[in-house]
């Protein structure tokens, strides 16, 4: 099933669909302002599990963030952030970063393995934001790629759906997305390292 949204001005009735999806245990593709991921609600450890399947991978070994619709409720996910990681984290988002910190055990009990940190997004992405909000809680998303060697991100949503129909619950059409994935930080010790440098410009 393909969802199409507006990417600046969703249609609140399609707009339920895919939320309803996602409240009943459902997996979908959504866009981000990089690329199209994978999502289902964090409380939902089957559809977790049905997402590690979709892209092969152990639950260990599949790298998973929260997309949340702002980082109101931090301290619900993560623990023992540092004032200057917040104020980094707040100078960049919402936009195209992911800042990877300790997670709080209502986070990692979702997740098989022995699992201490999660990677925190707040996409600069209407439909990605509104779900979330909708939903009330944080989605867990993981990227999908493409299986061109040189191409490794897919950006059409219709090449998507031929792909992920049969694997999931729906894919939410925003448009074509980006090739370029997010900056990843990681804030989970005591030095902020620079783990992928993506799509966005830090501003510190």
């Amino acid at each position: 099933m393909i969802i199409s949204l507006h990417p600046k001005n969703p249609n609140s009735r399609d707009l339920k669909k895919a939320v309803d999806i996602l409240n009943n245990n459902g997996v979908v593709i959504i866009p981000t302002d990089t690329i199209y991921a994978l999502a289902c609600k964090l409380d939902n450890k089957k559809a977790i599990e049905r997402m590690c399947k979709i892209v092969g991978k152990k639950p260990d070994k599949v790298n998973f963030s929260l997309l949340c619709a702002s980082l109101s409720h931090l301290s619900d996910y993560t623990s023992s952030l540092d004032k200057s990681v917040f104020r980094l984290m707040k100078n960049n988002l919402p936009g195209p970063f992911t800042f990877i910190l300790k997670a709080t055990n209502s986070v990692t009990k979702y997740f098989e393995g022995n699992k201490k940190t999660i990677g925190i997004r707040v996409p600069d992405n209407v439909i990605a934001q509104l779900l979330v909000e909708e939903i009330g809680s944080p989605l867990v998303v993981t990227s999908i790629h493409h299986d061109d060697d040189i191409i490794e991100y897919m950006t059409d949503p219709e090449e998507i759906h031929d792909k992920f129909e049969n694997f999931v619950d729906a894919v939410i059409d925003g448009g074509n997305g980006g090739n370029i994935p997010s900056t990843i930080f990681d804030c989970s010790s005591d030095e902020i390292v620079l783990v992928r440098e993506g799509k966005g410009i830090i501003n510190e």
